[in-house]
């Protein structure tokens, strides 16, 4: 696995019902590669996944500068559904683009890009309810897996959370 230390990772959680797989094996492979992580939510304080696990929010997501980081990951879950339209999640994944950086999406949060705009003309993937969307804004439909287009990586659900995660080191190293 590549060493991607001093890379800066920014994580986007639901706060309530991120999916577990798709945070926290991202996270320890980021961690294991030596990468400094940050959680971000819509408070501070302890998200609690799907499944139960939880994870420690270091910053509420309106405070964030994406340009700070080399990678912005939305993670999904059917707690990213409130992120879906978000005007300030958007922002964050358009401010991340806009600045060179990775940007990255797993589960359903690919739609949080594809309603930002980046999806157009792009190859990507997303759990198999967020298909027309991608396809209406401009996206290229994948089936399934991991797909990266350019700075941009989408992961179809919590049975590819380690290799989007590894496709991301791969990505910055």
């Amino acid at each position: 696995m590549a060493d991607i230390t001093g890379k800066k990772i920014l994580m986007l959680v639901a706060f309530e019902g991120f999916r577990d797989e798709e945070c926290l094996e991202p996270k320890k492979l980021f961690e294991d590669a030596r990468a400094e992580v940050t959680i971000a939510s819509t408070q501070t304080g302890t998200a609690k996944g799907k499944l139960g696990g939880t994870v420690e929010v270091d910053a509420d997501y309106s405070d964030i500068d994406a340009a700070e980081y080399d990678a912005v990951v939305f993670v999904g879950g059917p707690g990213a559904a409130a992120y879906l339209e978000d005007e300030t999640a958007q922002k964050l994944a358009k401010d991340a683009e806009s600045a060179g950086k990775l940007v990255a999406a797993i589960c359903i949060a690919p739609s949080i890009l594809a309603n930002a705009g980046l999806l157009q003309g792009k190859k990507a993937t997303a759990f198999s309810s967020e298909e027309e969307n991608l396809k209406a804004k401009g996206a290229v439909w994948q089936p399934s897996g991991v797909v990266a287009d350019g700075k941009i990586i989408t992961g179809s659900g919590p049975d590819v959370a380690s290799e989007f995660g590894r496709r991301i080191i791969s990505l910055l190293g």
